[in-house]
């Protein structure tokens, strides 16, 4: 849960600082990662929504441009990205380290390293 005492670089609670990783998607998640240092709860909720948005973003990008089967993935994709998002923006804000499946052991172990 989230620690009211623990120290974010820009002064705010750490999960309001988490919950604002996934505002704009992997903008903000890319914002936050090179702003936050020193909170680690902060910084895998950078990295998660980082991974997470531009891995659409650029999924979304290069499906557009197969014809029928593009949109088709798009109408599904569009819709499972803001329910993934909400999801993610209330998790983080209730101080719960949410980890996707496969996209959370990624950004644990990116973590680690350093």
């Amino acid at each position: 849960m989230v620690d009211e005492n623990k120290n974010t670089v820009l002064g705010v609670t750490e999960n309001i600082e988490a919950l604002l990783c996934y505002a704009l998607g992997w903008v903000t998640g890319l914002v936050f990662l090179l702003l936050e240092q020193k909170n680690e709860f902060v910084r895998f909720h950078a990295l998660q929504s980082l991974v997470t948005f531009l891995a659409l973003f650029i999924l979304s990008a290069v499906v557009g441009f197969i014809p029928f089967l593009g949109i088709l993935v798009g109408l599904v994709l569009w819709p499972l990205g803001v329910v993934l998002w909400i999801v993610l923006m209330v998790k983080a804000y209730k101080g719960e380290r949410y980890k996707l499946p496969v996209i959370g052991d990624f950004v644990e172990q990116q973590l680690a390293k350093k």
